[in-house]
């Protein structure tokens, strides 16, 4: 099956366009999303789902992601595209109408569905319109949208908080996303010769029981639910059995939705393992910053944006840097550049002290968004390089997914560590009966800290804080292993 892309009526500036403005929709969720969350929380309550309004988002991403890749094989990339930012501004509209914690989990749900569209057909898209010799300078743009994200997001979501209301974060993404549908429905054409495949639904739905089951078994485990339960023993059996059929499935599909063999290549498999440690790195900054800037520093939310915007002065930047440099010194020695530089800004969130104040904080998410910036366009370039055209769709949608499920798996794992050092200190100071882990939302609105008593208000203090520095020494220890996984790509780059 081929599409052809029909480059004669195909407008590629604005097709380029409403790609990025589509990819900008799901990249600007991470660090729009975590600025408001403090006054989501403070708002709708239930402090201990802070995680899962992330790990929602991004379960349903990384569940439809692959499936998604496979589709737009069969049908075209218009369609689907087009199909996948309906659903995510049905997601992101009922999102700012959430009157409790749990109904904007389940909007969030929605929002990732549409968003496992958004970022691996928008890649391929630009694989299918662009010659391999452009592709290293386009993708270096494609990836300088995390970073603009990451400017535009943190300002927005504080001045949305204060100015106006947080639900505007999620409303924000109609008339963007109405934009890009626009321009891929008239400036993008293609001639998809459709023949009859199998789509591997069963395969989407092991994979979504499994990274389900791991998710609530991260997240609850010691803290929701005992770890000598019933119900944690189900979610293990349920994780397990999950990823062991989807194996199953995959080996013996028709077409599968994760083909193996692509696997065998060492750029392909080695980036797509680093992409999971990187997605976890990404998912644990741009999710708890914030909360350390305002809950243990004491800062505005518009502060507590700004430690988050310096990523946009790295990651850009390394990004076209990053395209022209893997074009001299070859994807592995530009990986570890990005990889260095990922953790000297584990390092310095792994130092971040109260005291240390917000310049530090910045400083840290700088050297991260530099090092995103160098991985991400080495990746994207070095596997679409790897493969031939018939492979380009899955194997871009792999690496898609392997850093989404680490996204998904850190803001479940490092949500479990700050919820479970948080609840220690209750438990050691013995106000368990009185205190729970939903009463830190109250250090996140000052309105709301006046009302605590000096003792219940240094104890969750102390709790935030050393949750918060569990997290990040979890920060430093990723940045180190994706550093060695690189170590493993081919010195020699593979064509």
């Amino acid at each position: 099956m081929k599409i052809h892309t029909q480059a004669a009526k195909t407008n590629r500036p604005l097709v380029l366009v409403s790609v990025m403005l589509g990819m900008f929709l799901a990249a600007i969720e991470a660090t729009i999303v975590a600025t408001a969350m403090p006054s989501i929380a403070a708002d709708l309550g239930g402090f201990s789902l802070y995680s899962w309004v992330f790990s929602a988002y991004l379960l349903t991403n990384a569940a439809t992601v692959l499936i998604f890749g496979k589709l737009s094989d069969i049908f075209g990339r218009k369609p689907v595209f087009i199909a996948g930012i309906f659903i995510f501004l049905t997601g992101s509209t009922l999102s700012g109408f959430s009157s409790s914690m749990e109904m904007l989990i389940i909007c969030r749900f929605v929002q990732g569905v549409g968003a496992g569209t958004l970022m691996p057909i928008a890649t391929t898209i630009i694989g299918d319109i662009y010659s391999k010799e452009e592709r290293a300078k386009i993708q270096g743009y494609l990836s300088s949208v995390w970073g603009i994200s990451a400017v535009t997001g943190p300002l927005l979501g504080g001045i949305f908080v204060e100015a106006l209301s947080w639900r505007y974060v999620f409303w924000m993404n109609i008339p963007l996303g109405l934009l890009a549908m626009l321009g891929i429905l008239f400036f993008l054409h293609e001639d998809p010769d459709r023949k009859n495949q199998s789509i591997d639904f069963l395969g989407s739905i092991w994979i979504m029981i499994a990274v389900t089951s791991l998710m609530f078994i991260l997240v609850e485990g010691g803290i929701g639910m005992p770890w000598n339960s019933m119900m944690m023993y189900g979610l293990i059996g349920a994780a397990f059995a999950g990823f062991s059929l989807f194996v199953v499935q995959e080996r013996r599909a028709k077409d599968p939705m994760m083909p193996f063999e692509i696997w065998k290549n060492r750029i392909i498999s080695f980036a797509n393992l680093t992409s999971l440690t990187a997605g976890m790195i990404l998912i644990g900054v741009s999710s708890y910053l914030p909360a350390f800037v305002q809950g243990v520093m004491g800062y505005s939310p518009t502060v507590a944006g700004f430690t988050l915007t310096t990523m946009s002065i790295g990651w850009p930047l390394a990004a076209v840097a990053g395209g022209r440099l893997l074009l001299i010194i070859g994807y592995r020695s530009t990986s570890l550049l990005g990889c260095s530089s990922l953790i000297i800004g584990g390092i310095l969130f792994f130092m971040l002290s109260p005291d240390k104040g917000p310049v530090w904080a910045a400083a840290g998410s700088f050297f991260i968004g530099v090092g995103m910036g160098l991985t991400n366009t080495s990746f994207i370039v070095g596997i679409q390089n790897a493969v031939g055209w018939k492979t380009r769709g899955i194997a871009t949608a792999a690496n898609m997914f392997m850093r989404t499920v680490g996204s998904a798996l850190g803001a479940a794992l490092l949500g479990g560590l700050l919820n479970g050092q948080i609840q220690r200190y209750i438990k050691q100071n013995g106000l368990e009966d009185t205190v729970s882990v939903d009463t830190a939302n109250n250090l996140l609105d000052p309105r709301q800290n006046v009302s605590l008593s000096d003792d219940v208000q240094m104890v969750l203090q102390n709790g935030l804080t050393s949750g918060l520095h569990a997290v990040y020494t979890g920060l430093l220890v990723l940045a180190v292993i994706s550093f060695f996984l690189v170590l493993f790509l081919p010195k020699k780059e593979q064509e």
